[in-house]
């Protein structure tokens, strides 16, 4: 446990709570709820020494402009920090890239004005999209961080892409040891916001 995980755990006023605002990749598709996304982060987390709740509003099939659309009561007031994790859905589609980064500008805009900060999870296109598709849906995320100064994880599916053993039947979405693997190696990065969060001023 690092001095900053520390005082994250002392801060007054209970646990950090945390928002995972995503598609099906944090609903757990297909998973019992113990196994989905939030669920395992919130137990490494706390296996770590962090005093933190990660709640599940992932919703399977949303796209970003859908999660524009419900971000509002998605995240209720008392949320200290939101992983956004969408775009998945709007790649599959072909979904101009455009799109993508426009709804999730807007959905991190909305909490922005919250004094919510974003923990934003990448996505990456598959390669059969072509090589300028998959260059301008790359592009986003990186973009967006940096115009808004938000903590990256740069792929949300790092560690298990081409894998079968980490993935379901359908070889898009993840196993219960896929999302451990997600999970594990996010952890770090979750971990660097909730250091980012512990030094915001208490709204």
């Amino acid at each position: 446990m690092t001095a900053s995980m520390t005082d994250a755990h002392a801060a007054p006023g209970g646990p950090i709570k945390l928002v995972a605002l995503g598609d099906s990749l944090t609903a757990g598709y297909r998973l019992p709820a113990d196994a989905a996304f939030p669920t395992v982060l919130e137990r490494l987390l706390k296996a770590k020494g962090a005093d933190v709740t990660v709640a599940n509003a992932g919703v399977s099939g949303d796209t970003a402009t859908g999660g524009l659309d419900r971000v509002d009561w998605s995240v209720p007031d008392g949320t200290a920090g939101v992983i956004l994790e969408l775009g998945a859905n709007d790649m599959l589609r072909g979904t101009d890239p455009k799109v993508t980064e426009g709804a999730l500008s807007a959905i991190i805009e909305r909490l922005k004005a919250r004094g919510i900060p974003v923990l934003l999870a990448g996505m990456q296109a598959a390669p059969n999209l072509g090589p300028d598709y998959k260059a301008r849906f790359d592009a986003i995320y990186p973009a967006l961080a940096k115009r808004y100064d938000l903590t990256l994880y740069p792929f949300f599916l790092d560690g298990i892409i081409g894998d079968r053993a980490q993935h379901l039947d359908d070889g898009l979405h993840p196993n219960r040891q896929g999302v451990e693997t997600i999970a594990a190696r996010m952890a770090p990065t979750v971990e660097a916001f909730l250091d980012r969060l512990r030094q915001q001023p208490v709204r």
